[in-house]
């Protein structure tokens, strides 16, 4: 049987195979620390293009992959149908407008590209608003030429609603999503519905634990691949092995009935899911490759019966935790190595702390209100962090537009630098202090509030009154004391 590739539209004039080429085996390959040769590995892209699949995803850190597909896009007559996706994983903590854009050229340079088709960017800490300026000046960039589309990855609900609502035209947002991971089932596809944005899937076949090579078979001792050291961690996260095997006998039924493989049902299953524009499958470039299988992923419709039966097995399993992304950010870190020693030198502070002696320090936020009335972010006295009333401002720009839900949650992150900044974690709040415009959005402040200290739990008030600045929808204060 033909496939013919599927294919979405992500923006006017730009469309995306629905299977997306993932590249980042290749620094697995390149452990060792011997580069491949570009010109021969680039030569193994070509059999994926000329079957369709002419979309390929890679980062600045994939080992050189970038190096390889600007080889590659040289290689073929028409280079404008091939799309080429990047990111920018900048290390933690400030940089500068010159950076960012030296960072954006490198990887034009490595490409060979005048301009990135693509450019997703992950932010390591919501809590140090960087992330922020680095967005901003990434859509100058684009407004400039150098970048088609932006898209993020690893970014939660809440910080993709604050992008969306700030003036950042992204049109993505790349994280992971399988039969293991349904973190983007509910929160992530109400704010991609809601703003237009479309969901890239990686991890859908979980490092290639969903198939028919770990069917029966026992729980693994070693493991070969990153890949596999990292998917392992999400099978331990959702009850283990033997929820694991549940998942894949219900997947051999399935896949039986459709005369497919595991592999395609597990795919078929998420590219069907809202918001969902396509799911990216890793290749080992010239060490192996399944494209004929990949293409039956658009043979075949998984019935009605058997999404109930796989949604059936999905509610047995423990959830994931945290949001979409947080799994590199906060434990349980669910990375190759468990932790983020080899992402990360270390995590600066959000916020240069100001020691003023007698067991007291502060740290400013840099807004205009701070030197405009004469006050700090927050100040500490011995194991006290006092929080000034806080509203959603960086800089002189006002952040979440007309979203109560976005400027509450960018609110919480400001606290949540300021504290960091002074010795201490948002756990240590025992206080909060909301004061809200209009008493008609106290829901989606509340439900705000609730998604970042519902495991905390303050003491909290909530007041209705008039917030300086028309634009400022809520603001909020905090008290906490640190545990030494």
């Amino acid at each position: 049987m033909t496939s013919k590739v599927e294919r979405h539209q992500l923006a006017p004039g730009f469309s995306i195979s629905r299977v997306l080429t993932g590249l980042w085996q290749i620094a697995d390959m390149e452990r060792d620390g011997k580069q491949l040769d570009p010109d021969a590995t680039a030569r193994f892209m070509a059999p994926y293009y000329d079957a369709g699949l002419t979309t390929f995803d890679m980062a600045d850190h994939y080992g050189s992959a970038e190096i390889i597909t600007g080889v590659f896009r040289r290689q073929i007559e028409t280079p404008e149908s091939v799309q080429l996706f990047t990111k920018w994983v900048p290390k933690p903590g400030r940089c500068s407008r010159t950076e960012v854009r030296e960072a954006v050229q490198i990887s034009l340079d490595r490409m060979k590209m005048d301009c990135l088709d693509m450019l997703q960017y992950h932010a390591w800490n919501y809590a140090d608003p960087a992330w922020l300026d680095q967005l901003f000046w990434l859509q100058e960039l684009k407004d400039e030429g150098l970048i088609r589309h932006l898209g993020v990855t690893n970014f939660d609900a809440a910080h993709l609603r604050i992008v969306a609502t700030s003036g950042i035209e992204i049109v993505t947002n790349q994280i992971c999503y399988s039969l293991l991971d349904q973190r983007a089932r509910n929160d992530m596809t109400e704010v991609c519905e809601a703003y237009g944005i479309k969901i890239l899937a990686f991890g859908t076949v979980a490092g290639g634990f969903l198939s028919e090579k770990w069917l029966g078979k026992p729980e693994p001792n070693a493991l070969d691949t990153w890949s596999q050291m990292k998917y392992k961690r999400f099978i331990d996260a959702a009850g283990g092995w033997e929820n694991l095997q549940s998942i894949l006998q219900t997947i051999h039924e399935i896949a039986k009935k459709h005369d497919v493989s595991m592999v395609n049902v597990a795919c078929r299953y998420i590219l069907d899911q809202p918001s969902v524009a396509g799911i990216i499958i890793g290749a080992r470039l010239g060490q192996s490759q399944h494209i004929a299988d990949n293409l039956k992923i658009f043979n075949f419709e998984i019935d009605a019966e058997s999404r109930g039966q796989l949604d059936e097995v999905l509610a047995r399993l423990d959830p994931i935790p945290g949001g979409c992304g947080d799994e590199y950010r906060k434990p349980p870190f669910l990375t190759a190595s468990g932790d983020l020693s080899h992402h990360l030198e270390h995590m600066p502070t959000p916020y240069e702390p100001q020691n003023l002696g007698d067991g007291k320090s502060r740290v400013l936020s840099g807004t205009i209100w701070e030197d405009i009335a004469g006050f700090s972010r927050a100040v500490r006295r011995g194991n006290r962090i006092l929080v000034s009333g806080t509203t959603a401002t960086h800089g002189s720009r006002a952040i979440g537009s007309n979203d109560p839900a976005a400027q509450m949650h960018f609110i919480i992150d400001k606290i949540e630098g300021a504290i960091q900044s002074l010795g201490g974690k948002l756990e240590d709040v025992i206080r909060t202090r909301i004061y809200i415009q209009n008493e008609s959005q106290w829901e989606p402040i509340s439900r705000a509030h609730g998604k970042r200290f519902g495991d905390i739990m303050p003491a909290n008030t909530m007041i209705k009154a008039t917030v300086i600045g028309d634009e400022y929808l809520v603001e909020m204060e905090a008290e906490a004391v640190v545990n030494d």
